[in-house]
């Protein structure tokens, strides 16, 4: 459930706004000397995980402009003319996103859901020319020690996750959070892997390597794990400082890549009683303004925001990086469409299966059914081991 209008916490990541919206419904901003003008969405009740990501989505150019393209030249899905029809509409007045929510098979608009699992449904059900923009691929590498390759396989991804500590007191560096997602880890000791070509048990580096730079870079702060000391989902509220300039590092032959911040998605609250907002920088000006949901405001004093880190923050989800523009101008044209299948969020599906599990469970003692096949194997190597004389036999049980 989202908060009152009247109640909504104050975010910590961007405080310096002046409210420029209009009191109604239709609410817009306009930026300094009328240039532009941006227009926000309508919450059908607790629908701002989605208009969240949709903002994002509409303010980012290239991915708008290629909505409006396809449906226009190729033949389209139900979902891409529904997105075509929201984009024309924010471009002109606030708009509404039933026709979204009904292809996104959300039935009941006023339950709080998870922006990221929303954001993966929206692009997977877009066409992939239109969301090549997200498109990413890594390589995920396993190297023995005396440079033997025992895996070598293509991982499409929609975003990069960074773990987040349960720690309030500690700040997370994303610069440090990409630095370790690419550094890899050791395989060693009882972790040692099995290399065919040494025939052998072997020290081993496990590592991801950028096989596709994507032109927008979604990184995941992961607020949201499941705590087996409480048995039930927490929220991590760990401060972190985000970068506006981001370098992926290169990595096996594989250039770096320079990205540029232009948007955070932020959830403050709880898990039942949060609210989703997002700041976006304007693609046509240099001006940042924070949407939540048919509300806008404007950042008052733009030259804050001319340093290297954005304001640190406690509620910052999701981070969207595009290459910095002669990056851009310089990147090979490379088709993704036959290496991006991405795999649907797995921590998102792994736990809520735990949970429903769990839940379905609540109230009864649940015993563990024995495997019967290994049970009757051993039952069997036993029989055996008898009737050779090397076991003995005790009030009819094996001992």
């Amino acid at each position: 459930m989202d908060y009152p209008s009247n109640k909504k916490p104050r975010t910590d990541s961007l405080e310096d706004y002046t409210r420029v919206t209009q009191p109604t419904a239709q609410a817009n901003v306009t930026a300094p000397g009328d240039r532009c003008t941006y227009y926000g969405l309508e919450n059908q009740g607790a629908t701002c995980y989605l208009n969240s990501v949709l903002q994002v989505l509409f303010m980012t150019k290239d991915f708008r402009e290629a909505v409006l393209k396809y449906v226009d030249e190729k033949p389209a899905s139900d979902f891409d003319h529904s997105l075509a029809d929201l984009f024309k509409k924010l471009q002109k007045d606030t708009a509404e996103t039933r026709n979204i929510t009904k292809l996104l098979g959300i039935s009941n608009v006023n339950e709080q859901r998870d922006a990221a699992e929303y954001l993966e449904r929206v692009l997977t059900l877009t066409s992939p020319d239109i969301s090549k923009t997200f498109h990413g691929c890594l390589v995920n590498k396993i190297t023995c020690t005396k440079g033997h390759i025992a895996t070598d396989r293509d991982a499409a991804f929609w975003h990069l996750p960074l773990p987040l500590m349960d720690s309030s007191e500690r700040v997370y560096s994303v610069v440090d959070g990409i630095d370790k997602f690419f550094r890899g880890s050791d395989l060693s000791g009882k972790n040692q892997m099995y290399c065919d070509q040494c025939d052998d048990k072997v020290d081993a580096k496990i590592k991801d390597v950028m096989k596709h730079h994507p032109d927008v870079l979604i990184l995941l702060l992961k607020r949201f794990e499941f705590s087996y000391s409480y048995m039930s989902y927490v929220k991590i509220n760990q401060a972190v400082d985000v970068p506006y300039i981001l370098q992926i590092p290169e990595s096996d032959g594989v250039e770096s890549q320079t990205y540029e911040l232009y948007a955070v998605v932020d959830h403050v609250g709880d898990l039942r009683s949060g609210h989703y907002t997002t700041t976006i920088k304007s693609p046509d000006e240099d001006n940042w303004y924070k949407f939540d949901d048919a509300s806008i405001t404007l950042y008052k004093s733009q030259s804050s925001l001319d340093t290297e880190m954005f304001p640190r923050s406690r509620s910052a989800y999701l981070l969207f990086y595009r290459k910095k523009k002669a990056d851009i101008q310089n990147t090979k044209e490379v088709s993704t469409s036959e290496i991006f299948q991405p795999t649907p969020n797995e921590d998102i599906d792994q736990d809520a299966e735990k949970i429903s599990k769990r839940e379905e469970g609540k109230g009864t003692k649940q015993k563990k059914k024995p495997n019967q096949a290994k049970m009757e194997r051993r039952r069997n190597q036993k029989v055996k081991m008898k009737q050779k004389g090397k076991i003995k036999v005790d009030k009819g049980r094996f001992t």
